[in-house]
């Protein structure tokens, strides 16, 4: 029986794709990407390690950027070289290794009239110091002759011959009822109730005010800068009393009574 198997025939070969390819694609990945090899990522890493040691040591090591200006802003009554004495900056280390928080800390702590320090650096040399003083609102007459300066928060930060313009005085001028109860009301807490009655004021009730009179802690007046006086009676419901203040003052008159502020009165 003859023998009818045919021969198996080779596929066609596209003439557009080679029969063979080569085991490499001419160091290309898919789509053609450019694939390194270990030692081309090795040589691009210590490229990148060596710019970034070079950027490191430019930055917190070398003197390229030192520390060569300080500037000071916000003073009015501090002094530049006041600043700069408690600031201490370091001049000619590295600008990004200064400490700014100790910067800040040394100035806080050196210069109580300074209520708020901001500290900050700029490329390539200098450091910025900027500083909020305190504003005082009463100035406290001490047994010497000299005023305490007292701000909006309490803090007593400066002390002088003299008080500023514009601030109300606090005074102890205290009647016989007033030192009979120093046992209940005594001097510290008086002086305090009448920084509290400064604090209230609205800034151009402040300003009018020469002195904060303390003869008791139900008998306080203000002494106003025209020869008025006011009487403000206890510390309670200042600023409630402050409000009623401030309508009456567009009313000329030789003297003001806010001490029951629901029925206040001129006089004289």
């Amino acid at each position: 029986m003859p023998d009818r198997t045919r021969p198996a025939r080779s596929a066609p070969v596209s003439a557009d794709r080679p029969a063979d390819r080569p085991a490499a694609r001419d160091a290309a990945g898919p789509g053609g990407r450019l694939r390194l090899s270990r030692r081309g990522f090795a040589v691009l890493g210590a490229l990148v390690a060596g710019l970034l040691g070079t950027v490191c040591w430019l930055v917190y090591f070398s003197s390229v950027l030192d520390v060569r200006t300080v500037l000071v802003s916000g003073t009015r009554v501090l002094t530049r070289a006041q600043v700069l004495a408690a600031a201490e900056v370091p001049l000619g280390g590295p600008l990004e290794r200064l400490d700014t928080g100790a910067v800040q800390a040394r100035v806080v702590s050196r210069l109580p009239r300074a209520a708020r320090v901001q500290v900050s650096t700029s490329l390539p040399h200098t450091v910025r110091v900027r500083i909020t003083e305190r504003v005082a609102v009463a100035a406290v007459r001490g047994a010497d002759g000299r005023y305490t300066l007292v701000d909006l928060a309490g803090v007593r930060f400066a002390t002088g011959p003299t008080p500023p313009p514009g601030v109300p005085v606090v005074e102890l001028s205290l009647s016989p009822a007033g030192r009979a109860a120093l046992a209940d009301f005594p001097e510290s807490e008086l002086v305090d109730s009448a920084v509290q009655i400064a604090k209230a004021l609205p800034p151009s009730v402040a300003r009018a005010t020469s002195a904060v009179v303390v003869h008791s802690y139900d008998d306080m007046e203000l002494q106003l800068a025209g020869g008025a006086t006011v009487l403000w009676g206890s510390p309670e419901r200042d600023a409630r009393k402050a409000v009623v203040l401030a309508a009456l003052l567009k009313q000329k008159a030789g003297g003001y009574d806010v001490s029951a502020p629901d029925d206040p009165a001129l006089r004289g």
